[in-house]
């Protein structure tokens, strides 16, 4: 699919400056920014949709882990006393 995109001439040439250093097309270096940008947002989004079931499902169940019980979880890791994870509890 052929896309135009319109730049002002200050991101055009930036654009072809990194181009030319990174010994890549221009036209490289636009695609690998959109890709770049586009997984991003979706990442995001994901993790959006997740957190919101999330939530979701602490509304209907109010099963949940508290910061202290997490913290004190993590701060056990490479000890000897090393700690199971904490368990979800209402």
């Amino acid at each position: 699919m052929a896309v135009s995109v319109k730049l002002d001439d200050d991101l055009r040439e930036r654009i072809q400056s990194l181009a030319e250093s990174k010994q890549r097309s221009a036209h490289w270096i636009m695609r690998e920014a959109i890709r770049t940008y586009v997984e991003k947002e979706e990442g995001q989004h994901n993790l959006d949709q997740a957190s919101e079931e999330a939530m979701e499902h602490y509304r209907k169940t109010g099963l949940h882990v508290t910061h202290a019980e997490v913290t004190k979880w993590l701060e056990s890791w490479g000890t000897d006393e090393e700690l199971d994870p904490p368990q979800c509890h209402t």
